[in-house]
């Protein structure tokens, strides 16, 4: 099906008036240099959660790099993902829809790919002027064209691009599955985050077309499984002092194994470290190519942490060792990835801007995934799609802590099915600082779950004031019962219509 493109002419003397740059923006009187569109780098962690990082206020981990980045920028205390896993929340941030809009209930598979219907921002950035480029995990349609033919990368706006369809699980070093372009490349030396990073700062040095503006999204499959790290990042954590510390440390409410892990969390620990160090050697390259005054730069996370498998789900054929070794934490928050409870989609958030985001600076205004394409349309002067829904807005202004009018409500939804796979709902609509969480109707046939999801709306709900219970512990529905009957509607309204759109591809 052929897209729907969004042109608009490049006007010379662009100027950027809708952020309130203008005092740092446009040229100084008598001068007729022509104020620069921004570049723009979006990099993406797997499963990094939101206490992960020492900046988020984790007491063992060591990301001084990150750490140093966030003191030069903004750091989002209300920053979400699009979605609770990896797939939904990719295509938030590329297509600025909810993702079940786009058919993705679950992660990409056999039944949900990104359609080469749906608009990008790498599209409209491309048709625009802008180089773009991908580099590490796509996860919205199937590389290998011997398997299906669906669009990648290439098709979906990118110029240039070097991934993978799904993370390493063969391995994180020496990792064998990357495509270049669209053709294979076999084993590629070195970790994931490092093979990544160090190829696009190559792309930005040697390959990248210097007169352009340029668009970076980088993907990386850490902390994500399998977690091998080098040696001397998991060796910082092999001691008794860190053996105390994780004694704090919070997961989300979440049962942990009854057998003894904590072997493994040495790993899991030094993963982001290794991540940590690859991110701040991207920012190197920026600052060595002079590129770090004029460029966007936006880090965050897909989701939640992941959790290990509890006995129980061993017994129900969730046997899956790998996941031994995650030791993410979403801080003081309820629930991990999948959950639509807070840490399932509360993501870390950091964004500098030299010149235009004040350095230091702590937002708590929300940020969802589906506002990335609002918010860089508006930056970059390109408008947005007015063909389809486009649930995010321009948020910029999260960026400087200053209030955004969000008419669309965020919503979240993971397709749990069974009572006693963590016992969780499945939706959460936020508002203001109320939060619903509602629950489908029963326990579906495991084999017929399409049906389930198209014939029901929520049923059963939760209401939590975030502002004075952000680990969502009491539950106040009983006490606002006005709040959510509209609520209520809110999220059944919006539920039907993404529902029914997806189910339309």
């Amino acid at each position: 099906m052929p897209k729907t493109r969004i042109l608009t002419i490049v006007i010379a003397g662009f100027v950027i008036t809708s952020l309130g740059m203008s005092c740092n923006k446009t040229p100084k009187s008598g001068d007729s240099t022509e104020p620069s569109r921004p570049n723009i780098i979006i990099f993406l962690a797997d499963d990094l959660g939101y206490g992960d990082l020492g900046c988020y206020g984790n007491p063992i981990i060591k990301t001084p790099y990150i750490d140093q980045f966030a003191s030069e920028g903004v750091r989002l205390t209300d920053c979400h993902s699009g979605g609770t896993v990896c797939s939904p929340s990719r295509s938030a941030l590329l297509t600025g829809r909810n993702p079940y809009r786009s058919g993705f209930f679950y992660i990409q598979g056999r039944d949900a790919h990104l359609e080469d219907s749906e608009i990008t921002i790498a599209e409209l950035l491309q048709d625009n002027g802008y180089e773009t480029s991908f580099w590490g995990k796509w996860h919205l349609s199937a590389l290998e064209k011997n398997r299906r033919d669906e669009p990648g990368p290439g098709d979906q706006g990118f110029d240039y691009w070097m991934g993978t369809t799904l993370n390493a699980f063969e391995g994180p070093q020496n990792a064998k599955k990357f495509y270049r372009n669209g053709s294979p490349i076999g084993e590629v030396d070195g970790w994931y985050c490092d093979v990544i990073v160090d190829s696009a700062s190559h792309w930005l040095a040697e390959k990248r077309n210097p007169e352009k503006p340029f668009f970076m999204y980088v993907s990386s499959h850490e902390p994500h499984t399998p977690i091998v790290p080098p040696e001397r990042f998991s060796g910082l954590y092999d001691n008794s002092e860190v053996d105390k510390l994780e004694k704090i440390v919070q997961y989300g409410q979440v049962t942990r194994p009854e057998r003894d892990i904590k072997a493994n969390k040495k790993k899991y620990y030094g993963t982001v470290s290794q991540l940590d160090e690859a991110f701040g050697r991207l920012m190197k390259t920026l600052k060595d190519l002079d590129l770090e005054k004029n460029t966007l730069v936006i880090f965050t996370s897909d989701n939640g942490p992941e959790t290990p498998v509890t006995l129980e789900e061993s017994l129900g054929n969730w046997d899956d060792p790998i996941r031994d070794y995650c030791f993410g934490t979403p801080g003081n928050f309820r629930g991990m990835k999948r959950f639509p409870y807070e840490g399932g989609h509360r993501v870390p958030g950091i964004v500098r801007f030299p010149g235009v985001i004040p350095e230091g600076i702590e937002s708590e205004i929300l940020f969802n995934g589906t506002d990335f394409l609002p918010t860089i349309c508006q930056l970059t002067g390109i408008k947005t799609p007015t063909d389809r829904p486009i649930d995010g807005i321009d948020a910029f202004d999260a960026f400087l802590n200053k209030k955004v009018d969000r008419q669309v409500s965020s919503i979240w939804f993971y397709p749990n099915h069974e009572d006693t796979y963590f016992r969780m709902p499945q939706m959460s609509l936020r508002k203001g600082n109320y939060t619903l969480i509602g629950w489908l109707p029963g326990e579906p046939d495991p084999q017929n779950l399409q049906n389930w999801i198209k014939e029901n709306d929520p049923e059963k709900f939760e209401l939590y004031n975030l502002d004075l219970d952000p680990g969502q512990m009491n539950d106040v529905s009983g006490q606002y019962p006005e709040i959510v009957a509209s609520m209520k509607d809110e999220m059944i309204n919006l539920w039907r219509e993404m529902r029914d759109e997806g189910f339309n591809f």
